[in-house]
Order: C-alpha cells, then sequence, then structure tokens
C-alpha cells in the first residue's frame, strides 16, 4: 500500500466500520472511537487513515458465525451508532450554544 496514495470516501467508510468493530471488542472506549472517527474525515491519504489503527491489531480471518450471535451482534452495532450518533450531535449543540 503507498501510504501517498489520497484516500476515498470508501476507505474513509472501511476504515470507520473497523474503528467500530475495535470499539465492540473493548479495544477503544466511545470517547475514542468518536475522536478517531472524526479524524477519519479529516485524512487525506491512506497512510493517514492507517495511523489511526496503528496502535490495534490487524482484522482476523472471518470466522463461521452462529447466526443468532451475528443478530446480537447488529443490535449492538445500532445501539453503538446511536450512541455516537447522540455524542456528536449534543457536540454540536453545545458548540452552537457558546
Amino acid at each position: 500500500m503507498d501510504v501517498q496514495l489520497r484516500a476515498s470516501d470508501d476507505d474513509r467508510h472501511r476504515m470507520v466500520a473497523e474503528l467500530q468493530r475495535h470499539t465492540a471488542a473493548g479495544r477503544l472506549t466511545l470517547d475514542e472511537f468518536a475522536e478517531r472517527a472524526g479524524a477519519v474525515w479529516t485524512a487525506r491519504t491512506l497512510g493517514d487513515l492507517a495511523a489511526l489503527t496503528r496502535d490495534l491489531p490487524p482484522p482476523a480471518a472471518p470466522i463461521a458465525a452462529d447466526p443468532s450471535a451475528e443478530h446480537g451482534r447488529r443490535e449492538l452495532l445500532v445501539i453503538f451508532a446511536a450512541a455516537a450518533l447522540t455524542l456528536l450531535l449534543l457536540g454540536l449543540v453545545l458548540a452552537a450554544v457558546r
């Protein structure tokens, strides 16, 4: 991977999904996720994106999962996404009020 190549929106979406997986695994707090997810959208190169997960293990090879476990993970991801969105909106409201 040439770290000087410009990052695409698809690259950024994949990075946010990876950060969500690390957060769901307990490697990142919600605050750390919010900080890194914000940095994803300002990253210009693939190297900038890679720096955001440099301290995290690489994604593991997919393992055949129990379908009921996948449903539980999806539900948790939806709850997490709602919480992250709430934090973002709260930050915007607080910034607007000041």
